[in-house]
């Protein structure tokens, strides 16, 4: 069990899917009894479990030659098998949550339920694995599967503040809506959910239709300024990534490209014309500017 001041490595997945006028995300809510991010709309994720660093279940995991999730996670403080065991835990905890399998059958493509019976069978895998009864490495077993971790695509590294009583170190991945899957919850961590282009997610939080923590928030800003999922793409596969740990003032959250952020090891060079802090104001997180920086 992890101590209090113990940050657990997790996991989650910006899943997205194109639509005619762009892209939409996939953001679910956490019930309203959790004791984390309760009632906020969130990416589907969570903590590495023991089966995510099974050596069987590896024997399932499919990428292209040189693939080096290390490498790939831009942090040489994690291990090779961590950062293996991330990227599964990115495909246990979709499928848990939102009932979307990042796999391939036998013949390399993305499975898909084409028929009822499909769909109840991997409906009863989801179940299983949600209640512990089995792991991923049976899934593969029982369907032919395999897990191809070139499905994710590294976006983003956000560490939960020293305020925060249950931190988490978390991973965060895109991947595309499998063609032939739907997403949908219905655990007992997620309760409703939606699929919303990254504008139209930040307009119904300034209204307060939806609760958004500043990690999804900062997330969405950045998403908004593309307007298709190639060229999102192709920016997370040259972004570079580093650890984000939010340094807390009296109202507002300073992130490491802030003129004053000064936590050691997680500062980087200003960038003026990127928000660099989350204010704030009347219950709403807002994205800002530090007070002598350039505006855009």
């Amino acid at each position: 069990m992890l101590h209090a001041s113990e940050i657990r490595p997790s996991a989650t997945v910006i899943l997205v899917r194109q639509n005619a006028s762009g892209f939409q995300v996939f953001l679910a809510r956490r019930h309203h009894r959790q004791s984390f991010m309760a009632g906020a709309y969130v990416f589907p994720g969570g903590g590495v479990d023991p089966s995510d660093c099974d050596d069987q279940t590896a024997a399932c995991l499919s990428a292209p030659d040189g693939f080096d999730p290390q490498s790939l996670l831009q942090d040489d403080t994690v291990t090779s098998a961590m950062a293996r065991s991330l990227y599964v835990c990115a495909i246990r905890e979709t499928f848990e949550e939102t009932g979307v399998l990042l796999a391939h059958s036998d013949d390399g493509h993305f499975i898909l339920s084409s028929t009822p019976q499909d769909a109840a069978r991997f409906a009863e895998h989801r179940r299983a694995l949600n209640a512990g009864r089995i792991t991923l490495k049976d899934i593969a077993r029982m369907e032919h599967l395999s897990f191809p971790l070139d499905a994710l695509v590294p976006y983003a590294h956000w560490i939960t503040p020293e305020i925060v009583p249950k931190r988490f170190s978390t991973r965060f991945f895109l991947a595309r809506l499998p063609d032939g899957q739907t997403a949908e919850t219905n655990s007992d961590e997620l309760t409703d959910c939606l699929w919303v282009d990254p504008a139209g997610a930040l307009r119904m939080y300034a209204k307060k239709e939806i609760l958004l923590m500043p990690p999804t928030l900062k997330t969405l800003d950045e998403l908004r300024a593309f307007t298709g999922l190639q060229d999102l793409f192709d920016y997370a596969r040259q972004k570079e990534i580093y650890p984000i740990e939010p340094q807390p003032e009296q109202n507002f959250l300073k992130l490491p490209h802030d003129p004053d952020y000064d936590l050691a090891g997680y500062k980087r060079p200003a960038r003026p014309e990127e928000p660099c802090r989350l204010i704030l104001c009347d219950g709403i997180w807002q994205t800002g500017f530090h007070p002598a920086a350039a505006r855009p």
